[in-house]
């Protein structure tokens, strides 16, 4: 499954990922907002093939896929959308980058993927995210694919030996529809 942007190229993760990703899931900037002191190369095979296993479920709930920009292609982070259940009409998205890229809109461009996925091809309801109060690149990401924040949760995530609190932000399938211009670069 393939999921294009104006930039982007969002495709299944597999196996040969890795080295990608624990390039820039060991980076100290990126692992300011995450509980992991640091991360190894067991680690990121299991959290890849976790996703790998849930490719072939039927149906299937969750989606993860690599970000990658084309050319040559260079994997620069992953996002991804979860529903509890076949049924469920409710999902939440999440994404990650790697800091070479920040700032750059590939994570404003791959949320707003996952988003247009969730509610064109999974026909949801509502999309929701958390993230923690201090990313502020994070919550702004939210803020320009249309999301509303929702509430503040206190001290949600121990990370580095200090609790932190979450904003929830979320938006609602006829919010979306109201707002057609988000969606015109993307390509289901």
């Amino acid at each position: 499954m393939i999921v294009r942007t104006k930039r982007l190229i969002l495709r299944e993760l597999n196996h040969h990922d890795w080295g990608d990703v624990l390039a820039y899931q060991s980076n100290p900037i990126y692992l300011q907002y995450y509980p992991w002191a640091g991360r190894t190369e067991h680690n990121v095979r299991e959290f890849i093939n976790q996703f790998i296993k849930r490719q072939s479920e039927d149906p299937r709930t969750k989606f993860q896929f690599a970000i990658t920009i084309p050319g040559p292609e260079s994997l620069i982070g992953n996002c991804g959308i979860r529903r509890e259940n076949k049924d469920a009409t409710i999902a939440n998205i999440g994404y990650e980058i790697a800091p070479d890229y920040w700032r750059k809109g590939y994570a404003t461009e791959a949320a707003l993927a996952m988003v247009a996925f969730g509610f064109k091809r999974l026909k949801l309801h509502r999309i929701w995210a958390h993230c923690l109060t201090e990313n502020l690149a994070s919550w702004r990401v939210l803020e320009k694919i249309g999301m509303k924040r929702e509430g503040c949760l206190r001290e949600t995530e121990l990370i580095k030996g200090y609790w932190r609190n979450s904003y929830i932000y979320a938006i609602l399938d006829h919010e979306w529809n109201s707002n057609k211009s988000l969606t015109e670069d993307i390509i289901l």
